[in-house]
């Protein structure tokens, strides 16, 4: 079902719906080395990013382009914010998330689960609740280029932090490499990206959607909910309608709630990571291998 935007491809109506006919597939930068972990800032009209490889956020804005934001950045990968609109980060070298203060310090948030050091911290979500959900696999111990090969001292897993009390407890621990992670728009499901073990033959990679607790502690379910072709999953994003956004090899793939593949944003390059931003959350940012592409939409994120 073609499209009039040669940037997309639909599969079903209902992609009609989120896409304009008239809008392209924008190269707002290029020249990095591994981008990933966007995260909007309306009330600053910015964009913020890392450049994993190259261990520094940047900063991208219409009016100024991109400049560097932090430098170094203990090599950043997820972010988001907090309800309180500061910066959480996830970072590969100091094993560790960090929440940046208002007045410009850093706390670090959490490091150890457990009585044993954490992994490589990737993606992270703020639950309406303030609680802090992210991932944990092996991925930025296992060589020099995102962060310095270390060990590791427990295996992959799914965290939820309080961040009153400091405490992260595993919500799941039956991943190979649990990745991107996003909630539906009332927050009753979870969904998270499995790009399964480094190094395996036949690493299981698909996307798995749990069901979270009426107390918002724990998860149920985690059933298959789909597998991205060609390619695996890395970070996702949902819209307002439920629609589940993921990268994937040839672009941005877009899962309606009911697991079905509707269409697909086409982008030149691997796509690491995306969020909503700009004007009314319905502009998409993409990140993709070494560039920064945005699209905008007819839909909004959450």
């Amino acid at each position: 079902m073609p499209h009039p935007s040669p940037c997309t491809e639909s599969f079903d109506p209902r992609f009609e719906q989120l896409v304009l006919f008239n809008a392209e597939l924008e190269l707002l930068a290029d020249g990095f080395r591994w981008l990933e972990g966007p995260v909007w800032f309306g009330d600053q009209q910015c964009l913020l990013f890392s450049d994993i490889p190259n261990n520094r956020n940047l900063r991208w804005s219409v009016q100024h382009g991109v400049s560097v934001f932090r430098e170094p950045s203990a090599f950043a990968n997820g972010q988001t914010r907090d309800r309180q609109g500061r910066l959480i980060s996830c970072h590969h070298q100091s094993r560790c998330l960090t929440r940046l203060e208002h007045d410009g310090t850093t706390t670090t948030l959490v490091s150890q689960a457990g009585g044993q050091r954490l992994n490589a911290p990737n993606d992270v979500v703020v639950k309406g609740d303030g609680s802090i959900w992210f991932s944990d696999p092996l991925y930025g111990l296992i060589n020099d280029y995102e962060g310095g090969r270390q060990s590791s001292e427990q295996p992959p897993a799914l965290y939820r932090l309080d961040p009153a009390s400091g405490v992260a407890r595993a919500v799941a621990n039956d991943f190979d490499g649990p990745n991107g992670l996003a909630f539906s728009p009332d927050e009753q499901l979870l969904y998270v990206a499995e790009t399964g073990a480094p190094g395996a033959s036949a690493p299981r990679q698909f996307i798995r959607r749990f069901r979270v607790s009426p107390d918002g502690l724990s998860l149920s379910g985690g059933e298959l909910f789909h597998t991205v072709s060609p390619g695996w999953a890395d970070g996702l994003r949902v819209d307002q309608l439920g629609n589940l956004w993921c990268s994937a090899a040839d672009g941005v793939h877009v899962i309606a709630p009911d697991g079905a593949l509707i269409g697909k944003v086409l982008v030149p390059k691997r796509v690491s990571n995306l969020c909503f931003g700009d004007r009314h959350r319905s502009r998409l940012f993409i990140c993709a291998s070494t560039a920064l592409y945005s699209l905008f939409t007819a839909t909004r994120g959450c």
